[in-house]
């Protein structure tokens, strides 16, 4: 699962300040940048990305639940996570992340429907987690404590599933994320992610607001594919550091300097953060990607569901002869009358 994109028009060319071109400009700062995903490459160190800006549509999912913060951290991250990998699709289809553990935070699910819709939801035991706040020990660990992340692309009914499993062990999901890739896909890759509470403008009502980038090392030669990066497996030793392609070990480090404010930071634009980051190269952006906050629960597919049961199945389920189906995701509620 790559991040390889086709190149857009020649006006998504972004041209850094250190690379003389005088004309450099932000090339998008108009309302709908706050809710996308921004596809970039860096040639000259082989690197392909994302970056991703999320606002009004992760705020009216979480508002939707009524979450603590503690939850909507760890949401946020989990929803930028799935749309930069979402977004890499090339066909109809969805992709969906769920962690299950025994932390504080028991399930979580995120689903990607190519090409724009995403929704979200998870689980917690609310006294559990008000007792941890409470001694201060509801890390973004805590939260998701032990137990397995699976990241699942779905091309629909008739096509094979792949499907990746991470262990959670105690560790935070930019550190769960690099794992699946050094184990499944095998492509050297760094994840930076921030959620966070900001003011609206004017001192506007508080919106919370994801960002976060990917990078991915894609050289053509394998020769320089050979990172330490990539493990041996279980019992081999760990690679030499000398191992690493000079470009790559430039580009962590370059990731490494990035701060939570500024990926989070409103006046900050993608592409201005992209410039930042590798000022001393020219970077091509390509078409920005829509992430929206959009359900695909519908009466008439519950309704097909339900028609599948029988009669006595209906009526074990049903109260006052009415069967209540609540969708976890956008909330909605739909009844159903059961035959008498």
């Amino acid at each position: 699962m790559t991040s390889g994109e086709t190149p857009s028009n020649p006006a998504a060319q972004v041209e850094s300040p250190a690379s003389g071109n005088p004309a450099f400009q932000e090339l998008d700062t108009s309302a709908h940048a706050l809710n996308r995903v921004l596809p970039f490459a860096v040639e000259e160190l082989d690197l392909r990305g994302k970056a991703i800006t999320l606002s009004s549509e992760f705020d009216a999912i979480v508002r939707r639940h009524g979450y603590p913060s503690e939850i909507k951290r760890a949401l946020g991250e989990a929803v930028a996570l799935a749309a930069l990998l979402g977004t890499t699709l090339k066909f109809d289809g969805k992709f969906i992340l769920q962690t299950q553990s025994d932390g504080l935070l028991d399930i979580m699910v995120v689903e990607f429907r190519t090409p724009s819709n995403i929704r979200a939801y998870a689980r917690y035991d609310e006294e559990r987690l008000a007792e941890a706040v409470a001694r201060n020990a509801a890390s973004p660990k805590d939260l998701l404590g032990e137990g397995i992340l699976v990241m699942t692309i779905d091309q629909g009914a008739d096509m094979q599933r792949y499907q990746g499993i991470v262990q959670l062990d105690g560790v935070g999901l930019e550190e769960v994320a690099h794992r699946y890739f050094r184990q499944s896909e095998q492509i050297p890759t760094v994840v930076r992610l921030a959620v966070g509470q900001l003011y609206g403008p004017n001192g506007g009502d508080p919106v919370w607001r994801v960002g976060g980038l990917m990078a991915q090392f894609l050289p053509e030669s394998e020769e320089r594919m050979r990172m330490r990066d990539l493990h041996g497996g279980d019992g081999a030793p760990e690679p030499d550091e000398s191992d690493e392609d000079d470009a790559w070990t430039e580009a962590v480090a370059l990731m490494g300097t990035v701060e939570d404010d500024e990926l989070l930071d409103p006046e900050i634009s993608a592409e201005r953060l992209l410039v930042r980051l590798f000022n001393q190269y020219d970077i091509r952006v390509f078409d920005p990607m829509p992430v929206l906050d959009r359900c695909s629960c519908t009466r008439e597919r519950l309704a097909q569901v339900i028609d599948r049961m029988s009669v006595e199945e209906q009526r074990d389920i049903a109260v006052d002869g009415v069967i209540t189906a609540n969708c976890e995701f956008c909330t909605k509620s739909y009844r159903f009358a059961v035959p008498t």
